[in-house]
This record gives C-alpha cells, structure tokens and sequence, in this order.
C-alpha cells in the first residue's frame, strides 16, 4: 500500500495530468503507464546489462546502440522541446512496435495514442515519475508498480461498474499465498484485468522459487507459457501486458477473449485458474458456449464462469476464485446444479466467507472465496469453511488500516487443514463433511453451519421489576410537585 512521502507524489503526478488539460481518470492512468512502462524498460535492461557484464557473457539488448535517445535515462535530461520531439516521434512507436509487428506487446499496443499536449507537461511528469520511482527505492519496497496500479485505480470513478478494477490488492495476494503456485504451473485468469492475479503468482515465485531462474526450461516456462489472460477491454489490455512486462515476464499471454463464449476453445489446459470474475452480469444463451450450458444453464455470469473454470483445467488442476454470496447458498436449479457438479464430482476444499465492505467504496457485496481441485471422479471429504471478519483495514467507504486482521490467521490454517477437522463450530474456521453438505442441498454459506453462541442474561422476577418502576414513578411524581412550587 502507497503512504506517507510516495502517495504525495503520485497525487502531485497525477494533479500535474489534471493541470495540464488530461482530466479523464482512464487517460491518465494510460498515460502514466505508458511512462511507467519506458522508464521500466530502461530500468530492466540496465540490470540486465548489468547482470551481462559480470557474467563475461555478450547481451543483446532492446534498445538499438544508435538511437539511446529511447532510453528513459538519456531522454529525461532532455530540455522540454527536446523530451518532448523524441518521446511523440521516436519513443512511442518503439514501444508500441516493440518485439515485432507480431509481438504480444505490438498487437495491444497498436491503438495506444500518446496525448501528452505540451512539452511542458511531458517535462513535469517525467521529472515527477523520477521522483516516487527514487522515493520508492529508498523505503526499500519491492513492488511499487504493483502498488502504484492500485492507488491508481483506486482513483478511477468508474470502478464500481468495471469488475477489473475490484480486486483489492492484499485479497489478491492472501489467495496467491493460499494456492501456492509451482514453477510448473499454467496459471489463467479468465477475467484478467490489468493481471493482478497474475502479477502476485510471478511475484511469489520469485520470492519463493528463485532458484527455478537458474533452469534454461524453467526460466522460458515463466517468460513464455506460464501466464494467460483474457480480457475484453482494450485499454485494461494494454495496462495488464504492460504490468506483467514491467514485473518481469517477458511474454505473457494476455489476449483479447470474450472467455464465455464459443470463441473461448480451451479445455483441460492449465493447472492453476485464479480469478475474480464479473458479478451480476446476465448473457443470452446465444451469447454463451454450448459446453458451459451442459454443466448449468443458466444467464449469470457468476456461475457460468465456475462451469468454465471446470473445463478449463487439467484434471488435477486447482482453482481459487472470488464469487458473491449467492453463489454458495442460491436456491435455483442452476445455482444448485454447479455446487452439486462441484462437490459430487471434483474436489471442494475450502469456502472462506469475506467481510461485505472489503470491496468499499466501490461496493458492499458480501463474497466469498471458492478452492476446489478438478478430479473428474469426486474427491470431496471434508470443507474447510473461515468465517473472515477483518483484512486488515475498515469495512466503511475510507478502509483505513486497522489492526484486526485475519488474514494469516486463514493462511496459517489452511495450509494446516488437516488439524482443523475437529474443531469446534462456533470458532472461526472449522470442517463440514460432504454428507451434511449434500443433505443441505448443496448449501454452501457458512451460516448454515456456523454454531452460534448466545449468552444467557439473567432478569430480577417480574414482580422486582414493577417494584422498581413504581419507585421510580414515585421519585418522578414528588419531583414534579418540587418543581410546580418553586414556580408558583
């Protein structure tokens, strides 16, 4: 999370955007990424350079040796006019061209439009940007970008109706954390968005396998196989296959796929399926692939997409998804068709029930997070069920950091299910058989089996009661006779 000196900086970037005539929150965000994106670039390939010399080996870098104009070292010690001629007319189509006309960066980067007006403002935003990056640097944070994306689009005002925009940061994390991804994972997100997702799981191998680099196969697997993402709007295209390239894939496989349809083919392709897919939406059965229909007919976005994530994965592949409430406890034929697909037929393994405002001050939905593994043949035993009431921040509009948080707490148990299984129901976190689950038509809110504790209060007998009210009637009557001769 930004805070302190960095925020400050990146509010006085983007007041700089807003000053300069760019008053459009979407615009600005393209803008700044793009920026973001060059200076990355220059960053990565200086490393990378770096890494070269003191291996003795010969690098072939991205920047061609007779134009360093392109880097962002060079062009940022330019005067405005200057800056601002190369950045329009040399920097902007090197980028959008970048790996190739073919090149997964150039197929989204192509209707990109730079819109910087003025050579001014170009000035004072680059001079910005060198700014927080070297404030960032100095407090030591590993994944400003990643954070720099958030507080970005926490400006957005559209991102109630946007639901690439939703995920908060940490939620994201918590559930990368949980599944745990593997060097030899295939991992999609059908809803990608601007890639968080896929963002945290590169992230968290390289805290956590950093020896996998060291492997020629390994290494192509994470910059060329491993991430996929689909996503139907453009402009959230280009930010996701920027963010990834500025984390450190080389070439992921972002693609603009309307994953619900008969366009999406993909069947038992990847291992690990992350996501938090649109909520409420309602397609026409034309709209829908047949294949999906077949697991639960139905319009709702919600369920098609678990039907999809289904037949997406590889058996053995396992999926850990944000859907809403209803989803668990619905009581529709289609509602109860996919928990009953799911528990009866593959591996449910655990249901966290989350806060309703974690997704403040976008919206208050309640939702949950659903972990199953593909098994063709069943599998299910016992759920995990965690009743989340705090993330660490307040569930009103602000989410101010708070000190309740129960997220390690959920990460700690589920990675030690196995001890959960006899406990108590009115804890936090406890196991439901798939018997009970299936005499309780599938119903998977945590509420269902959730013990509740009341606390037994004890009242004085009825007659102490009156007692009491008619003494009390009697000090208010003498009160009033007290009062009604002080005014005579």
């Amino acid at each position: 999370m930004i805070t302190g000196e960095l925020k400050n900086k990146v509010d006085k970037v983007w007041e700089t955007f807003w000053t300069g005539g760019i008053t459009n929150p979407l615009t600005v965000i393209e803008q700044f990424t793009y920026l973001l994106y060059i200076k990355g670039l220059d960053d990565n390939e200086k490393k990378k350079e770096m890494d070269a010399e003191l291996l003795g080996i010969e690098h072939k870098g991205i920047f061609p040796q007779d134009k360093p104009q392109l880097r962002w070292s060079i062009f940022s010690n330019m005067g405005p006019d200057e800056m601002f001629t190369v950045v329009s007319q040399e920097v902007f189509p090197f980028i959008k061209d970048l790996g190739g006309k073919g090149s997964i960066y150039s197929k989204f980067m192509k209707d990109a439009i730079f819109v910087i007006p003025t050579p001014s403002l170009l000035a004072r935003v680059v001079a910005g940007i060198n700014g927080l990056m070297e404030s960032s640097s100095s407090d030591g944070n590993k994944d400003t970008l990643g954070d720099l994306y958030e507080y970005l689009l926490s400006k957005l005002s559209t991102a109630g109706t946007n639901g690439q925009f939703r995920t908060p940061r940490h939620i994201i994390d918590m559930i990368v954390k949980l599944m745990k991804p593997t060097p030899e994972d295939i991992i999609v997100d059908p809803a990608a968005g601007s890639a968080g997702f896929l963002v945290s799981a590169g992230e968290y191998l390289k805290e956590n396998h950093n020896d996998m680099f060291l492997v020629q196969s390994l290494r192509e697997h994470f910059n060329q196989r491993m991430f996929h993402g689909f996503e139907m709007d453009g402009t959230m295209l280009r930010i996701g296959a920027m963010n990834m390239m500025l984390h450190g894939v080389d070439n992921p496989n972002i693609a603009y796929r309307d994953s619900l349809s008969e366009q999406n083919k993909d069947t038992e392709q990847y291992t690990l399926v992350l996501a938090n897919p649109p909520f409420k939406g309602s397609l026409d059965y034309e709209s829908v692939s047949n294949d999906l229909l077949k697991i639960t007919k139905t319009k709702k976005t919600e369920l098609l997409f678990l039907a999809l994530f289904i037949r997406m994965l590889k058996k053995g592949g396992r999926a850990a998804v944000i859907v809403p409430d209803g989803v668990l406890f619905g009581s529709s034929n289609a509602h109860k068709s996919i928990r009953k697909e799911i528990v009866n037929n593959h591996k449910l393994e655990a249901i966290i029930s989350m806060p309703s405002g974690v997704f403040k001050p976008y919206a208050g939905v309640s939702t949950a997070i659903i972990i199953f593994t593909k098994t063709g043949a069943g599998g299910t035993d016992k759920v995990w069920f965690y009743d989340m009431k705090a993330d660490g921040l307040s569930l009103d509009d602000k989410r101010s950091p708070i000190s309740d948080n129960d997220i390690p707490d959920i990460i700690t148990r589920f990675n030690n299910i196995g001890a959960e299984k006899d406990r108590n129901r009115k804890e936090k976190s406890f196991c439901v058989s798939a018997d009970e689950i299936r005499g309780n038509t599938y119903d998977l809110s945590i509420n269902k089996y959730k013990e509740i504790e009341y606390e037994e209060i004890e009242y004085d007998a009825p007659d102490i009661i009156l007692n009491e009210i008619d003494s009390l009637e009697t000090e208010i009557q003498e009160g009033l006779l007290q009062l009604r001769e002080l005014i005579k």
